[in-house]
């Protein structure tokens, strides 16, 4: 083969690549998204509670806590590439399982939808580093764009394909199977192409460096994943009931929660922006603040106006979060190593704590009756996060802090 040859199958390949990590992104959300605007009619149908509801959006989250330490291991045994195919059949199989029309299999499935989800979720930025090493922040928010772009199509067209297509809520949600289905076709060809390469799949260590979790900023990193993913969730679990309280009917509700996720992709590509400061402290806690004021305005506003003002900053706030919490874990790490053990930390506390949200929310409008006292509790946290995602943006790396620990620890012995 010539050179021209091989530089042409070299650039077909990597845009082929590009497509694999696209279609992943693509189900990373559109499972969970969808269920949103279709959350009363499911509650409806099968006699569920508002709380029992928000655990349909729980329930993937508490699955991202638990596979996100094990995700690394199952990479480092198999290959990425072989565990990202298993990790969309397990996709596959929790939509299959969500169109029986019985609680025990609405559940059931939600969760190996979770647990299909996050292992993609914790891989995805470990074979963007191997593959794309000098184009991190790039292809983030290539995948982040990507990931929102679906999400916010799968609530929008939820409530239209379980209505107006006849599909009911069962096969609306069933509709989001298909991007797994192409995810499990394309990983295929590569790892075909590894093999026939004789290429050996890139190994990253787990997360089981305990001096990780002595770190204070991992632990604002792994805080502000958390929070920023509870409020996204809060927002995906019930926002369209919220407005459908508010007087908007079930068909506005959902495309203005898809609205709120396009409206937030521009703020995806604020990785790209972040990585020309030295500290992102301001960019994160500015961000953050935004989604406070959105939060503000449905407090305190119920008036059109204000829901779509209130819906915008909310979008904008939550497209710009992920993106930025996905980057720290590069940026406030030195290496692939410490990244993965950083990853394995800050999203297996961040979601566990993001896993609360939804359901806290649920319970709470049951108990008052209204979304006053969710609202104050959702702007608390928010608060707090923006707090956390300043510190999370210091110009500073874990790795500086474990090294001035252990200086600490070694003068203080000889002391």
């Amino acid at each position: 083969m010539g050179i021209y040859q091989f530089e042409d199958m070299k650039r077909y390949n990597q845009s082929l690549l590009v497509a694999g990590i696209i279609i992943i992104a693509f189900n990373l959300r559109a499972a969970i998204t969808s269920v949103g605007p279709l959350a009363d009619a499911i509650g409806a149908d099968l006699g569920l509670s508002s709380w029992s509801v928000g655990i349909l959006t729980s329930l993937p989250l508490v699955a991202f806590a638990v596979m996100s330490p094990v995700a690394p291991k199952l990479g480092n045994k198999y290959s990425n590439e072989i565990v990202l195919i298993a990790s969309m059949v397990v996709l596959l199989a929790g939509i299959a399982v969500r169109l029986i029309p019985m609680p025990v299999f609405l559940f059931g499935g939600t969760v190996l939808i979770g647990l299909g989800i996050a292992v993609s979720n914790v891989l995805l930025p470990g074979v963007i580093k191997e593959r794309f090493p000098n184009r991190v922040p790039l292809m983030t928010s290539v995948y982040s764009v990507a990931m929102g772009l679906v999400a916010a199509l799968a609530s929008g067209l939820s409530v239209p394909l379980a209505d107006n297509a006849g599909l009911g809520w069962e096969w609306s949600l069933a509709v989001w199977g298909l991007p797994a289905l192409a995810g499990v076709v394309i990983w295929v060809y590569f790892v075909k192409q590894r093999r026939a390469a004789n290429e050996v799949s890139v190994h990253y260590v787990t997360a089981s460096d305990v001096r990780m979790w002595k770190s204070r900023l991992a632990w604002e990193v792994a805080v502000f994943l958390g929070l920023q993913a509870l409020l996204y969730y809060v927002v995906i679990a019930w926002l369209p009931v919220l407005l459908q309280d508010y007087g908007a009917d079930s068909g506005t509700a959902g495309w203005l929660l898809s609205y709120a996720q396009l409206i937030g992709l521009p703020a995806s590509l604020l990785p790209v922006l972040a990585g020309k400061f030295k500290s992102q402290s301001f960019l994160t806690a500015g961000i953050s603040l935004v989604a406070c004021a959105g939060i503000a305005g449905l407090l305190f506003g119920q008036s059109s106006i204000m829901m779509v003002a209130s819906v915008t900053l909310l979008g904008i706030a939550t497209g710009g979060m992920f993106p930025l919490a996905l980057a720290f874990l590069g940026m406030r790490t030195y290496g692939a190593q410490q990244a993965a053990e950083l990853s394995g930390m800050a999203q297996a506390l961040g979601y566990f704590l993001a896993a609360l949200g939804p359901t806290l929310i649920g319970f709470l409008n049951d108990m008052t009756g209204g979304w006053q006292v969710p609202l104050v509790a959702v702007l608390v946290l928010s608060a707090v996060m923006t707090v956390v995602g300043y510190g999370a943006g210091r110009n500073r790396t874990v790795e500086d802090e474990l090294t001035d620990m252990a200086w600490r620890e070694k003068t203080k012995a000889a002391d």
